[in-house]
């Protein structure tokens, strides 16, 4: 037997956004193995710049060996670190993070201690410098302290560690949709909070609006829950769109209002290739009239930017000292390696190569966007005009035999078994219309893209019902998950 929390069925392991991944792991495409195989683009990694990261380790053998200036740092590093984290990895990621907020300002950055300094510096003089530099890159309209720092084991750590800040079991937080389906556990699931959707319509091309805000806040209190929040991802994730100046405002006008919380997971905030630019929350609070800095809170990784989801590198920053003080301690549950601290404090003080990769891989991720979309657009499929992240937001309403979620269901499972592509269906994100899809584009090769596009072009061309081979050896397992995910789609309020 185990706890009533241990088998709390709010993992939201049984969506469709995780039974793909179930499925591509039984048979997972490979060019001359297993072509016939499911192409994984239902996975947000950013695989196409590994090369600029592999270039520099091999410049910098004494980072993987542990060594700085050719002298061993292996016994400060192994020796225990409390839960605050190196004091130069915590400077160096969010320069990083800040200097990635305004165009032109990548060559800014301080540089890591000496040697005798890995474990025990003191860190004052490197805050100092950090806090006078987030103020310059907002040209001193706004200053930030570089105290305000919790390191977690990757962004889903951060946003937990926040729920659990913020909200008792019970409360909600209002999320506008579609959303990224791994909130429903990153949320939900330990913490006991509830999610509560802000309904976006594709007629805006989902934008966040206040009578959205409204009317979702007047849903929770139907309900009898109590609104602690908002929270945001900014670049949006499934849209892949950065957030307008406009909604920005909306959101901070609504919780100063409400007098409720703002969270705003900035984890693509690296990824923005074109217009318009990536505004953060912080710079928009920093021209408030109000003074609602306490209430909001940014989340940011480096598994996005910089492709390292496995490195487990996370971060808050909040300017509320309460919520600081017991996301410290919070994080001691999911701390980070000292050695993965040291190496990317290197990697990230150097700032040749962080300018050049910031750059390089912004133009990467264009050209591997404007791949896919150009693909699907040969064969009639548009997506939602988008302008950041690893992903598209797919339009295939008009391939739908019925405009339910029910056939938003069956589309997803000729994709999966006949077309052989892994691809996240719009309800799984709880978007309130059938038909949409996200799609992933970096976590590939060119050429593995090429032949996404030609499957899914053949099932188009042969009126959206595939070959079949494929799909005759998963239907009958599938349908059970169709029947049960159609079931649970009707029930949810959207």
């Amino acid at each position: 037997m185990v706890s009533s929390k241990a088998a709390r069925n709010s993992h939201g392991q049984d969506s469709s956004y995780f039974l793909g991944w179930q499925e591509y792991e039984k048979n997972p495409y490979h060019p001359t193995n297993n072509p016939s195989g499911i192409i994984q683009m239902g996975l947000a990694e950013n695989q196409l710049s590994f090369d600029q990261i592999e270039s520099w380790l091999e410049s910098n053998p004494d980072v993987l060996g542990l060594k700085h200036d050719g002298a061993s740092v292996f016994r400060e590093l192994a020796l225990f670190q409390d839960y605050h984290g190196l004091p130069t990895f915590k400077n160096v990621i969010v320069i990083n993070f800040l200097v990635k907020q305004k165009e032109n300002s990548y060559y800014i950055f301080i540089s890591a201690p000496s040697t005798s300094h890995i474990a025990f510096l003191t860190s004052s003089l490197h805050m100092q410098a950090l806090a006078e530099f987030m103020a310059e890159l907002r040209e001193n309209k706004v200053q930030f302290d570089p105290s305000n720092i919790v390191l977690t084991a990757g962004a889903t750590s951060a946003n937990e560690i926040l729920m659990f800040c913020l909200a008792d079991p019970g409360d909600a937080f209002l999320v506008p949709t579609p959303y990224y389906p791994g909130f429903d556990r990153d949320l939900k699931w330990r913490t006991g909070a509830e999610i509560v959707p802000i309904h976006c319509s594709s007629s805006n091309n989902f934008k966040i609006t206040k009578s959205a805000l409204e009317e979702a806040c007047k849903r929770a209190q139907k309900k009898k829950l109590r609104v602690k929040g908002v929270l945001v991802t900014n670049p949006t994730n499934p849209l892949g769109t950065t957030l307008t100046r406009h909604e920005l405002e909306i959101l901070v006008d609504f919780i100063c209002a409400k007098r409720i919380h703002l969270i705003s997971d900035e984890i693509y905030s690296g990824t923005c290739f074109g217009i318009p630019e990536f505004i953060s929350i912080a710079e928009v609070i920093g021209g408030s009239i109000d003074d609602v800095e306490d209430q909001v809170h940014i989340v940011y990784s480096l598994s996005k930017d910089l492709g390292l989801p496995g490195f487990r590198i996370g971060a808050i920053y909040s300017s509320n000292k309460a919520v600081i003080s017991a996301a410290t301690k919070m994080s001691s549950f999911g701390l980070i390696s000292s050695q993965t601290q040291y190496l990317l404090a290197m990697l990230l003080s150097d700032k040749h190569f962080t300018a050049s990769y910031i750059s390089e891989n912004k133009r990467r991720i264009k050209i591997r966007h404007d791949q896919l979309v150009e693909g699907l657009a040969d064969v009639g499929i548009p997506c939602l005009e988008s302008n950041a992240g690893l992903f598209c937001w797919v339009d295939m309403r008009h391939l739908l035999d019925k405009n339910t979620f029910t056939g938003e269901m069956e589309l997803w499972k000729k994709i999966v078994y006949d077309v052989g592509l892994n691809v996240s269906p719009g309800s799984s994100c709880h978007c309130t219309e059938p038909g949409w899809f996200r799609v992933c584009f970096a976590n590939m090769s060119t050429e593995t893209l090429d032949v996404a596009m030609q499957r899914l072009a053949s099932f188009v061309e042969s009126g959206g019902q595939g070959e079949g081979s494929k799909g005759s050896r998963g239907l009958k397992r599938l349908m059970y998950w169709v029947r049960q995910l159609s079931l649970a789609d009707d029930r949810t309020e959207r």
